[in-house]
């Protein structure tokens, strides 16, 4: 265009006015016309789009206010599609038997209405040859018999949508035809508005009211911009059909249906519309930044290992032999607490900081330095979950915890992205679904496609069964009365990147043998769960967002079985994830946050695996395995709960293995009895509310699979095995239960009150290769009528004493208990301890006190001298019930004296304890443990010198 022509406005005013044949062919003069005519697109060609009568706005029903990207465009796809139905007219008009009889190719038109040409639809049929046009002025136009349509046509109504309604049943026995701008009624005589078996029907812009549409295979259809009131759309073996940009409003039943497997036959339109959907515009994901969340804790480093010791000792005087004695009047070491308990003074050394000792020490006294190491937990997801919480502070999860993006996720799956990108049997594609009883019912093996949809204000949104598939793509879905997706008999298929909320049921209910593909969707604010998996329902469900749920996050019972990996499952009103009533499935990987209930909660037979998930930050506990409840629970972060870390309640049989268990509020894991006492456990808690998702749900026992899990090995008694519990409010492990419990090669250090308490325990409690360190209070404390065996265990730098027990069946049999702030061992009144072959040394008490009418059987220890003014062992000079046989008791003879951990080294021992998959999964490795006892003269101690905990 010349610079000296007109301006660009006034030349696009001029060509505002040209019709579109016209715009096409200036727009092949030159590169500048073409520019100009491209610049028309909300000008122009938006009065094209808008004013054709074939469509609506490009995004009705769901978005009509938000304009296309580009009106040339979205104009382009539907003039395109609109042609669809003439495809196969070359065909048609050169065929042998039309050759004969060469009806004129020119397209006629045939008016019918009051005043025209034709009176009647069926009089015009009559009349009509290939490809004609038929139309209906404004009015009602009622056939009273079936119309059959014979020959290819066109129907269009005349004026504005609404003013011509055609009442008829029209059957199809032509290969293809094309209605336009009607309103549709049922006869009087048929439901059936419209019916075809094996052509091709094309409707735009239509509006169908009170009837039935059927389409029956290898029959093809595409309907776009029409609106369906209180009308079944049913598709029988179809090949393919699409629904596109469509409004079903106030169903009585379903609005679609779809079944029988696609028909291998097709007609000649499967061609041309599977290459319309694949030009056109599709709802696949792009990478954007709307990512939701992935997790990957391959990368989480070893989550627990042993402390290590290595004890300097040196002193100046020989103790005096073990007799009647007591402590130091005025000591400001520590304070007696209930039941003769240390507690100490001194800031916290947990985290092997500096001990400082009392600041009264005289230096002469102050002979010796106790330095060795305490070797806790190692970093986990990156050392992110290693330091306390910080009050108030919002949550910042690492980057390697956030979740894909959907696009992300179908490039990693190739089978999900080649099913995501299938198109089979129906595409329901950009339509709404509205205030009635159903959305789509896929049955019979067929095979349904749905992008970017509405569903809502319906019973339920989707239902799938009989071996049928669907595949479901960024669709909306909420307000059902019911659950929004729902999956029966065997049912599978993709349901990927959808928002669903705020529906009465489930978001997705997955049921009986039905195994799909649920990824990168968001299920929210539901009334209930968000997922439920039950009567052998399987599926994997990966990579979404599940939160503020009123019921659990994901639901599986009644050997419900599915994959459950990379989530994001937060803020939910109840459980985080639950099993229940013989409940199984894979749970790895996720991350489980901020919910009000357990984290994770197992009962009545669940039986799942729990393996290498973050469960943080809830306002209850992080996993509470309730009555009868069972699985592994296995590498997994459990951090900052309010609540306890591990919950374990009567009859319950776990296997907690080589977990992470940190900075929760009250304990790191709890083993509590229900069927003793009042049945009211400390810190609230107690038994939840019991899940209730099915009012059928007996009837689902008559069909569960009994096939065995081989991920899961036998567990006949509670096991607490290889985890690190550590700097958790109160005790790393209370137990008050009346069943056996086994508590083995466990890290259980910093914890805020003891390390180990065991308040009941009437059958055997066994806790064995433990390392127990740098615990507020004592290391362990046994009380009254509890049977604990303690053996093989390393007890270290605890604030009160190593083992405290007025227990009456209490065996401790060859431990390390070494460096504790109160005596190594104490026994209190009325207490039955039988102390055998252990190395005791206190900080600065007695190595054993026995106190008031203690029984206890003390033979062949090793003690060795603590403080050079201690005597090495307390006892009443009456009591009669302890008997002291072939101890070794080390006292200082001289300053260069070295004593050593040697023979065996230092306890716990692990390299023969870890086994099975707790020690072959995330490649943990166990540290060898330091070996020796030295003594490390250095004179005039400072009164205020510190003593070293002392990472090596």
């Amino acid at each position: 265009m010349e610079a000296g022509g007109l301006p660009l406005e006034l030349w696009r005013m001029i060509l505002g006015y040209l019709h579109l044949p016209d715009l096409g062919r200036c727009s092949l003069v030159c590169r500048a016309w073409h520019d100009l005519i491209l610049s028309l697109d909300r000008t122009r060609w938006r009065q094209l789009c808008l004013g054709c009568i074939e469509c609506r706005h490009p995004n009705w029903p769901n978005q009509p206010d938000v304009e296309p990207e580009s009106w040339r465009e979205a104009f382009k796809q539907h003039y395109l599609a609109s042609k669809t139905w003439t495809k196969n007219a070359a065909i048609l008009e050169t065929s042998v038997c039309f050759s004969l009889f060469r009806r004129r190719r020119t397209r006629r038109t045939l008016s019918v209405g009051p005043g025209h040409e034709f009176h009647s639809l069926g009089s015009a049929l009559a009349m009509a040859s290939l490809f004609d046009r038929i139309l209906l002025f404004p009015g009602m136009h009622e056939e009273q018999g079936e119309v059959i349509l014979k020959v290819p046509v066109e129907i269009v109504g005349h004026g504005k949508l609404g003013e011509v309604a055609l009442l008829a049943s029209i059957d199809q026995q032509c290969s293809t035809m094309h209605l336009c701008n009607l309103v549709f009624m049922p006869a009087w005589f048929s439901p059936f508005m419209f019916k075809t078996t094996s052509g091709h029907v094309q409707f735009d812009n239509c509006n169908f009211e009170n009837g039935h549409i059927q389409v029956h295979g290898p029959g093809t259809c595409q309907m776009k911009f029409c609106s369906f009131k209180n009308t079944h759309v049913f598709l029988h073996n179809v090949p393919l059909c699409v629904l596109e940009n469509c409004e079903f409003v106030g169903s009585e039943n379903n609005s679609v249906t779809v079944e029988g497997h696609p028909s291998s036959e097709k007609n000649w339109a499967y061609a041309y519309l599977l290459g319309l959907i694949k030009s056109s515009p599709s709802v696949l994901p792009t990478e954007d930044s709307d990512s939701l969340m992935s997790l990957d804790l391959e990368s989480r480093d070893q989550a627990w290992s042993p402390r290590t010791c290595g004890i300097v000792i040196e002193g100046s005087q020989s103790p005096t032999s073990p007799a009647s004695s007591s402590p130091k009047a005025g000591s400001q070491e520590a304070e007696v607490g209930s039941d003769g308990e240390r507690v100490a003074r001194t800031p916290d050394s947990s985290d092997g900081g500096l001990s400082p000792s009392g600041e009264d020490e005289d230096e002469d006294q102050l002979t010796y330095r106790l330095s060795y190491q305490v070797q806790g937990p190692r970093p986990v997801l990156g050392g992110s979950f290693l330091g306390p919480p910080l009050p108030g502070a919002s949550i910042q999860l690492p980057s390697c915890l956030v979740l894909n993006s959907l696009q992300q996720e179908l490039q990693k799956d190739r089978e999900a992205m080649a099913l995501a990108s299938s198109v089979q049997g129906c595409l329901i594609r950009k339509c709404l679904f509205r205030d009635g009883k159903g959305g789509v019912f896929v049955c019979s093996y067929g095979r349904a496609k749905m992008e970017g949809n509405v569903f809502r204000n319906l019973t339920y949104a989707v239902r799938c069964i009989h071996n049928s598939k669907i595949i479901m793509l960024r669709n909306h879905i909420h307000h059902c009365r019911a659950s929004g997706i729902f999956l029966r008999l065997e049912g599978g298929g993709l349901i990927a990147g959808n928002n669903i909320y705020h529906n009465a049921e489930a978001g997705v209910d997955i049921r009986k043998k039905s195994n799909p593909l649920i990824l990168c969707n968001q299920i929210h604010h539901g009334l209930r769960s968000g997922i439920v998996v039950l009567g052998n329902g399987k599926g994997i469900i990966r990579n979404n967002q599940i939160f503020s749920n009123k019921e659990a996050g994901i639901y599986i019972l009644y050997h419900g079985n599915p994959v459950v990996s990379q989530n994001h499952i937060f803020r939910g009103h109840a459980a985080g994830i639950a099993v229940n009533e013989n409940g199984r499935g894979l749970i790895t990987e996720n991350v489980i946050r901020e919910n009000q209930w357990g984290g994770v909660d197992i009962r009545r037979g669940g039986v799942p695996v729990l393996r290498s998930n973050l469960i943080c930050f809830g306002y209850s506990d992080g996993v509470v395995v309730g009555d009868e409840g069972k699985g592994l629970i296995e590498g997994n972060t459990i951090y900052a709960n309010k609540g306890c870390g591990v919950w374990m309640m009567s009859s319950s049989l776990p296997h907690v293995t080589s977990n992470h268990v940190s900075y929760n509020g009250l304990y790191g894991v709890a083993v509590f009895s229900q069927k003793d006492g009042s049945g009211e456990f400390p810190g609230g808690h107690g038994a939840q509310e019991s899940f209730s998702e099915d009012g059928d749900a007996i009837l689902w026992e008559t069909e569960l699979e009994k096939d065995e899990d081989p991920l899961r090995r036998p567990v006949t008694v509670a096991l607490v095995e290889s985890n690190s519990v550590n700097h958790n409010g109160a005790s790393g492990l209370y137990v008050q239960s009346s069943e056996a419990l086994h508590v083995i090669t466990n890290v259980i250090h910093a914890n805020g009150d003891r390390g180990i308490t065991v308040a009941q325990s009437s059958q055997l409690t066994r806790v064995a290769n433990n390392s127990i360190s740098c615990n507020r209070q004592s290391g362990v404390k046994v009380e009254a009528q509890c049977k604990v065996e303690l053996r093989g265990n390393g007890i270290y730098d605890n604030r009160g004493h190593g083992i405290i027990t007025k227990g009456d069946s209490t065996v401790v049999i060859e431990n390390d208990i070494i460096g504790n702030r109160g005596s190594g061992l104490q026994l209190l009144p009325m207490s039955d301890t039988k102390v055998i072959k252990n190395r005791i040394h206190s900080f600065r008490a007695y190595g054993i006190a026995v106190q008031g009418r203690a029984k206890a059987l003390v033979q062949e220890n090793i003690i060795f001298q603590g403080k050079t003014n201690k005597t090495i062992f307390q006892q009443i000079s009456n009591n009669r019930e302890c008997i002291m046989q072939n101890n070794k008791f080390l006292v200082f003879k001289k300053k260069s004296d070295t004593w050593r951990l040697a023979n065996p080294p230092a306890r716990p021992h692990l390299e023969n304890s870890l086994r099975g998959p707790s020690a072959a999964h995330g490649g943990q490795k166990v540290t060898a443990m330091a070996t020796r006892i030295t003594a490390h003269v250095e004179g005039g101690y400072h009164s205020k010198r510190s003593i070293f905990c002392t990472i090596l």
